[in-house]
């Protein structure tokens, strides 16, 4: 979710927590010499004690191993989403915009010290083996994750196609872990999928924020009006469980609907993080009415686009309170070809709402029925759970009331999502628009 800038500006990225970046020709500022003598003391103290262990400790030891587990707390003490990427796990990093990669499919985040998953990815071994979003996964086979990084964590779980790797996990309503052995294989996630739902109704459903995602819409919205007579009288746009992806494709998506005005703005402490973003009217969808759906897995660039819909009155929001990451995120190579990924900017709706820990608010709250309303519902990790998440910079502290529990709903085979209730509610309230614009006429 970055966007390529030239000259000094950086690439800008609304990161996904599976953290999926691609970075090319980025120009770093290099920074001056410290702001004022505690930042020297606290260098020369840092110094100090790396000489004493390369001295003294009872092993020898690699300095740059020394080096990155430094900055990787650094960097930890910060906020979930900064971190560092040693040169392996950076040139990995940097291949899943492509949106294929081998691997278990699994979205993930650190609540609390413990790895834990926001959601598995569609048709993919983590979602098949009925991995579920709010899972503790204790051990990656015979490591513990307690306090093992996210960078750690992924690179322990991808791997050839083929090749076992042991989960353990913990999920509410569990009396002890339970191991799960999933096979990896190539992921591959497609961003956009489509149906009609009805006579003249469209669905689309984008799972990730990817470079194509834009370019996938746009024939997936031709093939829609193909189907109905070359027009739509309506459509249902699913961001459920949508992590994020890429700016700039979060900003185009948004575009396809908006015919002019703000998308989305960041502000950070540096003019380059100070960014604007606004619609385009060549390309513009005719304004039929829509309905997004939305969860707490959706997140970031998804937040984006159900925030600016929302904002410009285009769209009616339903489902349940979104994740709430409002962060913009800095992809930085660095000089040993690993990288930095910093958190630079928040991001806000056109209104002026930052989401950041609060996340987007539906018009309508409409919950994932259950089969069987005896069964305990499955929370969604959310921004605000996070350890050293920071504030939204607005005024007044966000709404602490107690968030909707529900379990993840995920794209559906086509008979699968004619039992979707939210999907068939989102349906529902398309037709009753027609029927009421008909009613007007007539009168």
């Amino acid at each position: 979710m970055f966007k390529k800038m030239k000259g000094k500006k950086i690439a800008l990225l609304v990161a996904s927590l599976l953290v999926v970046v691609a970075v090319s020709g980025i120009v770093v500022q290099k920074r001056c010499a410290a702001e004022g003598g505690n930042d020297y003391e606290s260098i020369e103290l840092f110094t100090d004690v790396l000489a004493i262990v390369k001295k003294s400790y009872v092993e020898e030891v690699d300095t740059k191993k020394l080096i990155y587990g430094a900055i990787n707390g650094m960097l930890a003490s910060l906020d979930p989403h900064s971190s560092f990427m040693p040169p392996d796990t950076y040139k990995e990093m940097k291949i899943d915009t492509k949106g294929s990669f081998g691997g278990l499919g699994i979205e993930i985040t650190i609540k609390d010290g413990i790895l834990t998953v926001i959601s598995p990815i569609e048709d993919t071994p983590a979602f098949r083996a009925g991995i579920k979003s709010g899972d503790q996964i204790l051990k990656i086979e015979d490591r513990f994750t307690k306090d093992m990084s996210i960078m750690d964590a992924v690179k322990r779980m991808r791997g050839p196609k083929g090749t076992k790797v042991t989960l353990t996990v913990m999920r509410e309503g569990f009396d002890k872990p339970k191991d799960y052995t999933l096979v990896r294989d190539v992921i591959q996630v497609k961003s956009v999928r489509f149906k009609t739902l009805d006579n003249g109704y469209g669905y689309v459903r984008i799972a990730q924020f990817q470079e194509k995602t834009d370019d996938d819409l746009a024939k997936a919205l031709s093939a829609l009006k193909g189907e109905n007579g070359g027009q739509l009288k309506g459509l249902v746009l699913d961001l459920r469980n949508d992590p994020g992806g890429l700016l700039d494709q979060a900003v185009r998506v948004a575009d396809h609907f908006i015919e002019d005005g703000l998308i989305v703005y960041t502000e950070g402490r540096e003019k380059d993080s100070k960014m604007k973003f606004s619609a385009k009217k060549a390309g513009t969808e005719p304004n039929y009415p829509m309905v997004v759906l939305i969860n707490g897995g959706s997140a970031s660039a998804s937040e984006i686009v159900a925030g600016a819909l929302q904002d410009h009155k285009r769209a009616v929001v339903m489902g349940t309170q979104s994740f709430g990451k409002g962060s913009v995120q800095t992809i930085i190579p660095l000089s040993d070809e690993s990288g930095l990924r910093l958190t630079t900017a928040r991001y806000y709706t056109p209104s002026g709402r930052s989401i950041q820990a609060k996340g987007i608010t539906p018009d309508i709250t409409v919950e994932r029925a259950e089969i069987q309303s005896t069964e305990k519902k499955e929370g969604h990790i959310r921004e605000k759970d996070l350890e050293n998440h920071f504030e939204s910079g607005e005024k007044g502290a966000p709404d602490e009331k107690k968030l909707e529990k529900e379990k993840q709903p995920a794209y559906k085979s086509d008979d699968q999502l004619k039992g979707d209730y939210q999907v068939l509610r989102a349906l529902d309230l398309l037709k009753g628009w027609e029927i009421l614009k008909k009613m007007g006429k007539s009168e």
